[in-house]
């Protein structure tokens, strides 16, 4: 899988903006309050908190626990562990800094389950605080949530059966073929939009578009290249990755719409992980292990 990162860095700006994991909100005090060490993490929850009467983090911070809606087949960014049971990666990490900003603990967040088409109704529903599931800031989105962030920008690509049998090289060789991609993501109305002369064929997760890929059902697989990167990192010799993006995918944090000063402590606290280098210490330590060495920091006001 490493031999492919080069190929992803020179196929566009790699923009890895996202591993937030930085001490947002530390204090002087937040050594004290210790290291929370829950599936390979190292992030700061700050001690000392003081928020603006009626905000949602005074509410989060008083009530000491959050809710956050989380993939939990998404290799290198939200994969359960089969042990603890607890989700693993970069969106995960990026979400246990914003908590530790609150003075919240990794111990004290409930991980739900947030896939593709159900993220804008949990955050509508009040069923999670945020959402942090290689979740695109896009317009369509904008109308019934908001996003802090980006933490992170990918690219949309395409991923083949090892050695390519239907020799697919960029949404031209599309046509006719059976491309797989998820309900309710970005990545399934794109290619209608690129390629729409592709079968397309949707599940609820890229878990199961591997496994169609793998087993000849579909013919590829499209969706970010961060995203397929990790599914092939769980089974590198059943599939290749082929073709330039051909999208900007900036990865946000989902909240409640129009809640302005959670989006701006958000924005605050990613800054300062992207300032202080945390963000690029946790990047290592979950998708970096496979993508490699983050890139410089995203434009938190250009999305």
């Amino acid at each position: 899988m490493s031999a492919s990162i080069a190929r992803f860095r020179g196929l566009r700006p790699f923009v890895v903006a996202a591993a937030v994991l930085g001490l947002a909100a530390t204090s002087a005090c937040s050594s004290q309050a210790g290291r929370q060490n829950a599936t390979d993490s190292d992030v700061n929850v700050s001690a000392s908190t003081d928020f603006a009467a009626g905000t949602t983090m005074a509410k989060l911070s008083k009530a000491g626990k959050i809710r956050v809606g989380t993939k939990f087949d998404q290799p290198l960014f939200g994969l359960k562990n089969p042990v603890s049971g607890a989700p693993e990666g970069f969106d995960v990490e990026v979400a246990k800094i914003i908590a530790g900003a609150m003075g919240i603990p990794a111990n004290k967040i409930e991980w739900v389950e947030a896939v593709s088409a159900n993220r804008e109704p949990f955050i509508e529903q009040g069923r999670v605080d945020m959402v942090l599931a290689t979740y695109t800031i896009n317009d369509e989105r904008k109308k019934v949530i908001s996003f802090g962030g980006p933490y992170l920008v990918a690219g949309q690509s395409l991923m083949v059966r090892s050695g390519n049998p239907k020799k697919i090289q960029g949404l031209g060789d599309l046509a006719g073929k059976k491309v797989c991609s998820v309900e309710g993501s970005a990545s399934s109305q794109n290619v209608r939009d690129r390629a729409p002369k592709a079968n397309v064929v949707l599940f609820d997760a890229y878990s199961k578009c591997a496994d169609a890929l793998k087993n000849g059902q579909v013919d590829a697989v499209t969706t970010d290249d961060t995203i397929l990167a990790g599914l092939k990192s769980k089974d590198p010799g059943s599939f290749d990755l082929i073709g330039k993006t051909f999208t900007e995918e900036p990865y946000g944090v989902g909240v409640k719409k129009s809640d302005d000063a959670f989006v701006k402590f958000i924005d605050e606290t990613l800054q300062k992980s992207f300032d202080d280098g945390d963000w690029a210490k946790a990047w290592d330590r979950t998708a970096g292990k496979v993508l490699g060495k983050a890139p410089s920091a995203p434009d938190l006001n250009s999305y």
